[in-house]
């Protein structure tokens, strides 16, 4: 009976430590050392959409800069998945140390390890270092151009936790920061720049705004409560307009950065595919739906696979 009781009493510890948007199966909580679980989840493991939406734009634009009828270097793919998932972690880390005043207010974020008391501030600027550490041994891989690039985009880290104090437009600032993989992954295969990542970067920019405004409107209450900004906010109930017209803009780059790359009739096929996801996300979207709103969000690693299938695929020709 003891031991019943026990092991009930552990797995409700289990279950309370949760964090809101996580699953209640992921498996930091299931199976990670329950003293790494707070680090952890400081880095979003226990939640890794995150890390799918920083890592497809970096993807696309690897896979564009490569020549027509080749694919593209599966060391390329693996270097960036590794940053991205590092480097999306140390932007969570630092995003949880500047909001750790306002985390314990809202009720999706009040379980996190600062505001929980799981973890130090101290120890989450160490756990900071460490992962800024790796990001900057997968950044010296690449060429020089690349590596002063990716240096200059640690300013958008670190300004994005706090554009929420001072602009409706935080979003924005995420989206520069997350799609700025489209400007580096070009820059480490060819070692130069062109237009093609630039509209990359801009349509990634659009789909973040669509994306995280639908993320944000989970939060939306709390936000105006605490005093917080967001696009959420700002667009309200004509948030669906707002949304059209930036996956508007986020098919046309992409379509016109295929069109400049010559890529094949595939591409567009699969396009399509991708460009009725988005179609499906707006029809679906209920913005005073939290689950639903999360559902969403995390549907939008379909959209950067699709359209990452669709580059791969217009690098080849059908037949004749």
């Amino acid at each position: 009976m003891q031991n019943s009781e026990k092991s009930q009493k552990s797995d409700y510890n289990a279950q309370d430590r949760i964090i809101a948007d996580a699953s209640k199966k992921n498996w930091v909580d299931l199976y990670a050392p329950v003293f790494v679980q707070p680090y952890f989840k400081l880095s979003r493991i226990d939640r890794p959409i995150g890390t799918w939406l920083l890592l497809f734009p970096c993807w696309w634009s690897i896979a564009l800069a490569t020549p027509q009828d080749t694919s593209p270097a599966p060391i390329m793919f693996v270097l960036f998945a590794i940053g991205a998932f590092v480097m999306r972690g140390a932007g969570c880390t630092l995003n949880d140390i500047a909001d750790r005043n306002y985390d314990d207010k809202v009720e999706r974020t009040k379980k996190r390890p600062i505001p929980s008391g799981q973890v130090s501030l101290l120890q989450a600027f160490m756990w900071l270092g460490f992962q800024c550490l790796i990001g900057l041994l997968i950044l010296l891989q690449f060429n020089i151009f690349a590596i002063i690039l990716g240096t200059l985009s640690l300013v958008l880290v670190a300004v994005y936790p706090f554009a929420k104090r001072f602009t409706y437009w935080p979003q924005l600032f995420l989206g520069l920061a997350f799609n700025y993989g489209a400007i580096l992954g070009w820059a480490a295969v060819t070692g130069e720049l062109s237009v093609v990542p630039i509209l990359l970067y801009v349509g990634g920019i659009c789909w973040t705004l669509g994306y995280d405004t639908i993320y944000a409107h989970q939060d939306k209450e709390d936000d105006a409560l605490i005093g917080v900004k967001s696009t959420a906010l700002k667009f309200a109930e004509k948030t669906k307009y707002w949304l059209s017209g930036f996956y508007l803009v986020t098919v046309s780059t992409l379509i016109l950065s295929g069109f400049l790359m010559n890529l094949s009739v595939l591409f567009y096929v699969v396009i399509a595919g991708a460009t009725a996801h988005l179609v499906w996300q707006l029809r679906n979207l209920d913005i005073n739906d939290a689950d639903r709103c999360l559902m969403l969000f995390k549907s939008n690693k379909i959209f950067g696979a699709l359209v990452l299938l669709a580059i791969l695929a217009g690098k080849f020709n059908l037949p004749t």
